[in-house]
């Protein structure tokens, strides 16, 4: 999982309460299991005017000119500023995986759902959330300004505009250390190998029996 420590970038505004998982990646991109490819179909079904299935070519598909995605000046943004309950809906892992791979590593919201919440993490995204009053500002202010940018800083737990002022932003601290270190389950697992041996040896000659051939 990549680490992520401080990043300046182009903001993206979807101005859409309850955005679901469905949404964010529709159901017919979800038979592969790989963690990338998924950024092609992000928000598939509002980023063209046809139905998309796997495998199309999308340099060929129209596009819808009216989804914030399709506007140039919000080309390789890299922060996602989103409405209330963002990712709800079904559970799947492959919303964070498309939003990643699309390019997004933030996504500012006044509230997302639980479980997409806590997929982001263990996907090295960093979904920060901040107050609605907050939230509606920055939609102004990236909407009226061409190349509106953030600069959201993990380590201080800020989200600072470009005039300056700054935001705070709450975050455990185990969900910290996993970004800051660049750290998923399994990162966090190996790194107790040593242990994980050590017990299963004392458990082999405490308790022979347990593995016995049947």
């Amino acid at each position: 999982m990549r680490a992520f420590t401080i990043l300046s970038g182009l903001v993206c505004p979807l101005d859409r309460a309850n955005v679901d998982t469905d949404a964010i990646i529709p159901k017919q991109f979800l038979k592969s299991i790989k963690r990338s490819g998924f950024g092609p179909h992000l928000f598939d079904e509002w980023r063209y005017l046809d139905h998309g299935e796997p495998g199309m070519d999308n340099a060929n598909r129209p596009i819808n000119p009216d989804f914030v995605l399709n506007q140039p000046r919000y080309r390789n943004a890299s922060i996602l500023l989103a409405r209330e309950n963002f990712g709800c809906g079904s559970s799947r892992e492959h919303a964070p995986w498309a939003l990643d791979d699309y390019g997004f590593r933030v996504i500012v919201a006044s509230s997302f759902a639980d479980i997409f919440f806590g997929n982001c993490y263990k996907n090295g995204l960093l979904p920060v959330v901040l107050l609605e009053e907050i939230v509606d500002r920055l939609f102004r202010e990236t909407e009226a300004k061409v190349g509106y940018q953030l600069t959201v800083d993990l380590t201080e737990q800020t989200v600072v505009t470009p005039s300056g002022e700054s935001f705070v932003f709450e975050i455990t601290e185990h969900r910290k250390h996993c970004l800051l270190n660049g750290l998923d389950e399994i990162d966090l697992t190996l790194a107790r190998s040593a242990e994980i041996r050590a017990f299963e040896e004392q458990h082999r000659r405490n308790a022979p029996w347990f593995y016995q051939a049947v």
